[in-house]
């Protein structure tokens, strides 16, 4: 996305930023190994759970990272920096998919956060809630009527801090107070530096009725359908992150360790229950690769006196799963693997969000681009952001973006049922950015651009991730199986048609002059269709790889508890147990998640 000038600023400038506690950087630190519970990941989830159940200073709580420290990193820290963390750089896991057979047999990156915070550092910082139809389709389908939106809606008040904008701007009218909360943990706020497009993206509503303005963006009891005004993760000009909240707040507390640079290398059983579970009480992990002088081969084991609570995000918890012998049993033989739990479901039903950078040229000096090439002005605002964490690095890199249904008589519902949540769910996304934005592809040195990005909302495609071997440091292989149903690319293909509706609305008459690139080509549902293959990648939301479902029931990985199925003493907390991926960007719901499933280990114990 960044053009790689400002991303060699932001790396020399890493110190910038203040240093919160400081927390174990190997695991031969740890004075002791038992613990009341042992959780892996310090991410979206797993802080949170850290912060809630070490309330009680009577539990003791160990949280192991494979990453790094997100400590005096300024790029983790300034939102307008957050697409810089990812691909290929030390904060990232720097996976690949294999090639896609949906889009012309690409591999292109898989960004996941490889730090303190997880993703939740390393995201653009988007904070949604999903639509309250997603969770009532997740109560249906588990069986647990507490995971309903009228049950889940009140961890809002514990979770969400809403603060002004860093601008000080009037926000009337641009989101709904009583839909938010200002007493909670993570920051969130709306946007506060100009993009100067901002005016033309609102006076598109008024003018064309497909884009209807929405208030507020949050989602929850206010439906997401039409364009408004982003709420970011961030507060005073700093990315509000699960370790810069939860764990901030948290990091005084004694019955509380963390550990970074180590890597779980698989779960141990530690016996049977007397109904026949086995238990699964011991984690066994190593340093990450590179970290220290300790041997590769060299582990250490922790023990849970009451659970271990798995947290590594939808690619981490598999891969953990599968090299634990929990998995399909004739893929785990193959890799000479002994299965412990025979469940073919581990690693299946990933479903992820797509992302189509649709790239106008403009007129003028207005778009960022001219910034982002001038050294001088990037170090400008850098400086600025370091001294008083204002401008347009305190900002997110949008500042407007909606959603949108395909109409329901639409040919592809002849066919094809409704895969979103009910009526008042997205089907896509449109998202507004004032400079070029095209992931893997260099900024070209002139020009001025307006990307308008399309995000596949309810995606019915479904793909697998799969260990390669049981070698814990080897990559696993990411199949999500993009636009390989006849709904998804016919979503996408209306989706750009849409796109270029709006781009001719009254409002671009002087600033846009046309599409750039491949983008012009795009002009009749073939011509389309080529291009959305061509040029899709992910926006990186994976969910469903260890799905909940009723615990009768034979499919799934987890019950409604969030318990592994056909196990005793493991939990599994993150974005990985939701069966479809929410109609929203996902760290708000991993947020509520991880804040129910909080009250739900507690209660346990």
């Amino acid at each position: 996305m960044r053009s790689p000038r400002v991303l060699s600023f932001v790396l020399a400038s890493l110190l910038a930023a203040p240093s919160r506690a400081v927390t174990l950087t190997q695991w031969t630190q740890l004075k002791q190994f038992t613990y009341d519970y042992v959780i892996i990941g310090a991410g979206n989830a797993g802080l949170v759970i850290a912060n809630r159940l070490t309330e009680n200073p009577n539990v003791s709580v160990l949280v192991i990272e494979a990453g790094v420290s997100d400590q005096g990193v300024v790029a983790a820290e300034a939102p307008f920096l957050g697409p810089t963390l990812t691909p290929n750089t030390p904060y990232d896991w720097n996976y690949t998919v294999v090639p896609q057979v949906g889009m012309a047999g690409r591999t292109f990156p898989y960004p996941r956060g490889r730090l303190l915070g997880g993703s939740s550092s390393a995201n653009y910082c988007f904070h949604q809630y999903g639509t309250n139809e997603d969770w009532d389709r997740l109560a249906n389908i588990s069986g647990d009527p507490n995971w309903a939106w009228s049950n889940m809606k009140q961890y809002i008040q514990v979770h969400e801090k809403f603060v002004p904008p860093v601008d000080g701007h009037n926000t009337t009218g641009q989101y709904i107070p009583s839909l938010h909360s200002t007493t909670g943990v993570t920051s969130v706020s709306l946007p506060g530096f100009n993009q100067t497009i901002d005016p033309r993206v609102i006076a598109t509503t008024q003018q064309l009725a497909e884009f209807p303005f929405n208030e507020d963006m949050s989602g929850g009891d206010q439906p997401l359908l039409g364009i408004g005004w982003l709420q970011s993760s961030a507060g005073g000009g700093s990315r509000s992150s699960s370790s810069t909240s939860y764990l901030a707040q948290a990091n005084g507390r004694p019955n509380l360790i963390v550990v970074i640079n180590t890597v779980v290398t698989k779960l141990i059983q530690t016996g049977v229950t007397s109904s026949g579970l086995k238990s699964f009480r011991a984690v066994q992990f190593a340093s990450s690769a590179g970290t220290s002088n300790l041997p590769p081969a060299l582990r250490g084991i922790a023990i849970a006196r009451k659970e271990v609570i798995l947290s590594a995000g939808s690619v981490g918890t598999t891969q953990i799963l599968q090299l634990s012998g929990i998995g399909n049993s004739t893929e785990l033989r193959s890799l000479s693997i002994n299965t412990t739990i025979n469940n073919p479901n581990v690693g299946e039903n990933l479903s992820d969000h797509t992302l189509l950078p649709n790239i106008f040229s403009v007129q003028g000096t207005q778009s960022f681009d001219g910034i982002l090439r001038n050294e001088a002005l990037v170090q400008d605002a850098l400086n600025e952001w370091v001294q008083n964490k204002t401008g347009m690095f305190a900002n997110n890199v949008v500042n407007n973006f909606g959603f949108a249904r395909i109409p329901s008589n639409a040919s592809i519902f002849q066919t094809t049922a409704d895969p979103a949540p009910g009526p008042l769910s997205p089907h896509w996304e449109i998202i507004t950015a004032n400079f070029w934005f095209n992931p893997g592809i260099a900024q070209p040195a002139t020009g001025s651009f307006m990307t308008t990005v399309v995000v596949l909302i309810s995606p019915t495609s479904r793909g697998t991730i799969k260990i390669q071997s049981s070698n814990p440091f080897d990559k696993p292989l990411i199949d999500p199986k993009y636009l390989t149903t006849d709904f998804d690319i016919f979503t996408m293909r209306e989706a750009v048609k849409a796109v270029q509706r709006f781009a001719g609305a009254p409002a671009w008459s002087d600033y846009v002059t046309g599409p750039f690139g491949s983008f012009a080509s795009a002009t009749d549902d073939t011509s389309i269709e080529t291009y959305v293959r061509g040029l899709t990648t992910t926006i990186f939301h994976p969910v469903g790889t260890a799905a909940m479902a009723p615990a009768s029931s034979t499919f799934g990985v987890v019950n409604p508890d969030l318990t592994l199925k056909g196990a005793d003493g493991i939990r599994i907390v993150d974005a990985s147990v939701f069966p479809y991926v929410p109609s929203s960007h996902t760290q708000g719901p991993v947020y509520l998640l991880a804040e129910r499933a909080s009250d739900i280990i507690k209660a346990a114990h």
